[in-house]
């Protein structure tokens, strides 16, 4: 085999987004690019705030002499500064630029942070349904990934099932919110469940466990909802995001780690951090994209369109009989399958040009995901063919 094992095993567990990419390619070729409906990936359709292309031009007529340097492996220090100030008004605690590293997105922070606390067999607890490259990740590191669901009827956190998963092995829940797939917002009471249970784990077994909040789409809630700040809750939290979703910049890899100011030991963490950004090949951030939203963090795509499309297609498939849980936040729909196998489901979708994500790939059979980051129009073509689908089902 020209590939490890453990890696081809990887590749056939994590295809399903890859193999519906490919049908979606087939299908264009075949019944035309406007007749199929494409809700696999979630790549936003939206282009980047005005605010950013007048910074990017700005920067573009009047370069900083060496902007395209090495800089520290944590960032520009007007970088995370700018980060840092953002961060301790929501939290209300004194983060500084130096609790902040600057990374190659939330995919790249969420391994340097688990490269820095991971031993060998540690545990770290993900919440079902999940983004499926947190396992892929935790292995990256030696660690061990443990399932626990979240409630089935809200997709909120359990606070006592996580409470029984903890061993003397665990050393970090991974949580998302606004969750990929769900779209759920945790709230405050349930962050503050969380950190009080954590505090009394932790005297318990006589070592830190760490949340890492994942949080690329925070600035996307709606309804007038608001993302809570973990870091008043949960002293051992560490936030790590990206500009992926909130400035639609995902192909530039921007995304910061920070560490709440409270955290036990936080300097000789932000030390690890730091370290790990260099050694796993990062070294740093991207250089031009520090200079850029270093300006922007309190700017943000108009949320008002995912608004619209969320509703647009909660609407619809709820009327046509789907059962779902309609979102708070990011551009994900996460409905019940119809049918008990899921993957069967998915592929009776693809009878009527409609592509999704079985929920087997987020940990979760018995559901399907749908990102609504696409074109408004194409989810309006699409309505009759989810009509079709749910006749042929016999929902309504």
């Amino acid at each position: 085999m020209a590939i490890a094992t453990k890696i081809a095993g990887h590749i056939e567990r994590a295809s399903w987004i890859r193999k519906m990419f490919e049908e979606g390619e087939r299908l264009r070729q075949q019944f035309g690019a406007d007749k199929v409906y494409d809700f696999t990936l979630g790549n936003p359709d939206v282009e980047p705030p005005p605010a950013f292309e007048d910074e990017f031009r700005r920067l573009a007529l009047n370069p900083v002499p060496g902007m395209h340097s090495y800089m520290n492996n944590a960032g520009y220090d007007e970088t995370r500064s700018a980060v840092a100030e953002v961060l301790a008004e929501a939290s209300g605690l004194a983060v500084r630029g130096s609790h902040v590293v600057m990374t190659c997105g939330a995919g790249g922070a969420l391994n340097v942070v688990l490269k820095t606390i991971l031993n060998p067999g540690e545990e770290v607890i993900i919440l079902t349904p999940f983004f499926v490259e947190y396992k892929f990740y935790i292995d990256n590191h030696g660690g061990v990934p443990v399932e626990v669901w979240t409630d089935r009827s809200t997709f909120q956190p359990d606070i006592p099932a996580i409470e029984a998963a903890i061993t003397p092995k665990t050393r970090a829940i991974i949580i998302c919110s606004p969750n990929n797939p769900t779209g759920i917002i945790y709230p405050a009471e349930s962050l503050r469940l969380l950190g009080e249970m954590l505090k009394k784990k932790e005297k318990e077994l006589g070592r830190q466990i760490y949340v890492i909040s994942d949080e690329p789409y925070a600035r996307i809630a709606y309804d007038g909802k608001q993302v809570p700040n973990i870091f008043p809750h949960v002293d051992n939290a560490v936030i790590v995001t990206s500009h992926s979703k909130d400035l639609a910049l995902p192909g530039e890899r921007i995304g910061y780690l920070a560490a709440n100011p409270r955290m036990a030991d936080v300097e000789q963490f932000m030390e690890g951090a730091v370290f790990s950004n260099r050694v796993l090949g990062f070294v740093n951030a991207p250089a031009l994209m520090q200079r850029l939203v270093a300006k922007l963090q309190r700017e943000s795509v108009d949320i008002s369109l995912y608004q619209e499309k969320r509703d647009l297609l909660c609407d619809n498939l709820i009327s046509l009989g789907f059962s779902l849980v309609k979102p708070d936040g990011a551009f994900y729909l996460f409905p019940k399958s119809p049918l008990a196998d899921d993957v069967e489901f998915v592929r009776a979708a693809q009878r009527y040009n409609i592509l999704l994500v079985p929920g087997a790939g987020f940990g979760a059979p018995g559901y399907f995901r749908i990102a609504y980051c696409v074109e408004k129009a194409m989810i309006e073509r699409s309505l009759p063919a989810w009509r079709a689908l749910a006749q042929e089902l016999g929902l309504k």
